[in-house]
């Protein structure tokens, strides 16, 4: 059976049912945006009976359920009156064409600077009348209906009443679709034009009255995903909507107001969860989609556990799913059930993260990975803290984020590692096979790491880069200059940032090219205060000068001390070597990845020249 219809309708009708409030749009709809060129260009269109574009409708009264409102500036006699079709496309045509020719109100547009603006529309009917000058003749005054100049000093064109607009032989466009009053007014005050004015009816006035529109009718059979879908693919020129734009729009149905509940509302006194998870510093940057996503894991999650009880298997069984579409089938019940849960799932995750060192958003390698995480604490509970579920939780994590497994598209590789990570720690589907216990979690078994990529990492945004970067912290690597560990420094207000071990400026006149001195190998987390004293200076020299610093007072085996500790061979150093300093320095990040990896990496030749030949 067909999901959808395509015919056409009059204009006069869907505008009849727009101001009737039958016609109205989806609230997740945003707002009408067309300026005053716009206006006027569709308006001739229609006048030359040019095609316009058709325009897209859903039935009501299906499962899909959506909070409504009128077309803009359109007041229903009666609010609560119930739509019999949405607008899913075309909403800025109707909107434009109800304003302009059915309400006796100015519309509200903008100019071509944005700038807001409130315009009544007429037709110079002389100038209609001449077919090569269609396009000139439709006008657009300010609300007080005059043109005027000289800085408003001088009126050039004032139809301010009805008597003014006959005498003018001007006509107002919002009385196109019915001019039985305009025609009596232009018999009492200009009727030696009303000839000239019939003859304009004919040729311009039906133009309108006799418009048919394109339309294409989705049923109220289709799905929610359909119709978001659809909605997407035919709103090409606006910003994509959000999952939860779209969720927002079906609570919204239900009198729920998802938006509160994430954003808050200081009028209606609610704290949004947003506040509770964001006090988190490793949570600030999670989204409302995220958290949709969780829910939506942890009910289908729930939902095949149920299935393989019953002993349903295969495509019989519910799929685990963050999926976009997934998440649009969500319902108020499901909301409600989990959200509480996986709030405190989120807060969960962010103790797993400080657990690894992790405790600002920065420093975060992938935001996506957190919504597996909050779903897995939600089923584990306080389990996680266990010891050999805790270790399986950091093998799974940080093969993530050095395999680079969490960018871009990534809904399959959340769901796959939330059901196959349960299924890991022995905590998972019903009944799983004896192979299933002890298969690893695809993430693990794809993650690979080729010792090359540390010669490629240069930039703080990468994830690799930034694990690394904590990796080094967390081994206890204490600033060159004031000799505390990140973690000391930072309760004292100091601050370390990632910077370079052989100075830019040495290396360039060395002769390294920037692919090489850029590369996280020759960079660390230090002090700002160290920085500025490692200037352009040679290791050997920078070095000394820090040691016999009067505020610092290092011996030899002191700084070695804490070059080791950031994976940095003194002796090379101090020959400044910067050969074999990169060649030793890859090799002790290498063995730092594959220890959390729990995993080889890829084998290569060991041989590396670092300089250009």
């Amino acid at each position: 059976m067909s999901t959808f219809d395509s015919t056409k309708a009059s204009l006069p009708d869907l505008i009849r049912e727009i101001t009737e409030g039958k016609l109205q749009l989806p609230d997740f709809q945003r707002g009408w945006v067309w300026d005053d060129d716009h206006i006027r260009s569709l308006l001739v269109s229609i006048a030359r009976s040019f095609p316009v574009g058709a325009v897209m409708l859903l039935e009501t009264g299906g499962d899909v359920r959506f909070q409504v409102r009128p077309v803009e500036n359109v007041t229903l006699a009666n609010s609560k009156t119930e739509p019999e079709r949405l607008i899913l496309d075309g909403q800025q045509r109707l909107t434009s064409l109800t304003q302009t020719l059915a309400l006796d109100k100015p519309v509200n547009t903008t100019d071509a600077k944005k700038k807001a603006i409130k315009r009544y529309y007429y037709i110079d009917i002389e100038l209609a009348l001449q077919d090569d000058r269609l396009d000139e003749s439709i006008i657009a005054v300010d609300e007080d209906r005059m043109i005027k100049s000289d800085f408003g000093r001088k009126i050039d064109l004032d139809l301010s009443t009805p008597e003014n607009e006959c005498k003018a032989f001007y006509f107002p466009c919002n009385q196109i679709l019915n001019s039985d009053a305009w025609e009596e007014s232009l018999q009492e005050h200009n009727p030696d034009r009303f000839g000239d004015y019939m003859k304009f009816r004919r040729q311009v006035l039906n133009a309108y009255r006799n418009y048919q529109v394109p339309v294409i009718e989705l049923k109220k059979a289709t799905s929610k995903e359909a119709v978001c879908l659809v909605f997407e693919k035919v709103n090409t020129g606006g910003v994509p909507l959000s999952v939860f734009e779209l969720v927002t729009a079906s609570f919204a149905a239900d009198n729920f107001n998802l938006r509160d509940d994430w954003y808050g509302s200081d009028l209606r006194k609610v704290e949004g969860r947003v506040k509770r998870v964001h006090q988190e510093a490793i949570l600030s940057t999670v989204e409302p989609t995220d958290f949709l996503q969780a829910i939506s894991l942890l009910k289908t999650y729930e939902k095949r556990s149920t299935d393989l009880l019953e002993g349903k298997r295969g495509k019989l069984a519910t799929a685990v799913s963050a999926k976009r579409a997934t998440v649009l089938t969500l319902d108020l019940d499901d909301y409600k059930e989990w959200a509480d849960k996986v709030e405190q799932g989120f807060i969960q995750a962010a103790k797993f993260m400080r657990r690894e060192r992790f405790f600002s958003s920065d420093e975060l390698p992938y935001r996506t990975q957190l919504v597996p995480i909050a779903a897995v604490m939600v089923l584990l509970g306080n389990r996680w803290m266990e010891p050999k579920i805790f270790e399986k939780l950091s093998k799974w994590f940080w093969c993530g984020v050095f395999g680079e497994l969490y960018g871009g598209a990534v809904e399959t590789r959340i769901a796959n590692d939330l059901e196959e990570l349960m299924i890991w720690i022995g905590l998972g589907e019903a009944d799983p096979t004896e192979e299933q216990k002890t298969d690893l979690p695809r993430t693990i078994i794809d993650a690979s790491f080729q010792p090359s990529r540390l010669d490629t990492l240069r930039t703080r945004n990468s994830a690799a880069y930034k694990g690394l970067n904590v990796l080094v912290l967390r081994q206890g690597a204490k600033d060159f200059f004031w000799k505390g560990t990140v973690d000391e420094l930072e309760k004292d207000g100091i601050a370390l940032d990632i910077h370079h071990i052989f100075p830019r400026d040495w290396c360039e006149k060395a002769g390294y090219p920037p692919s090489v001195y850029n590369a996280v190998v020759n960079k660390t987390p230090i002090s700002f205060k160290v920085n500025r004293m490692i200037g352009a200076k040679a290791p050997s020299q920078y070095l000394n000068q820090i040691q016999n610093h009067e505020q610092v007072g290092l011996s030899d085996d002191g700084m070695d001390e804490i070059l080791a500790g950031h994976f940095i061979d003194p002796a090379t150093m101090r020959a400044d070597d910067f050969d074999a300093f990169y060649k030793a320095r890859r090799r002790a990040l290498l063995k730092l990845v594959e220890g959390v990896m729990d995993k080889a990496a890829e084998t290569e030749d060991d041989d590396l020249e670092t300089s250009e030949t």
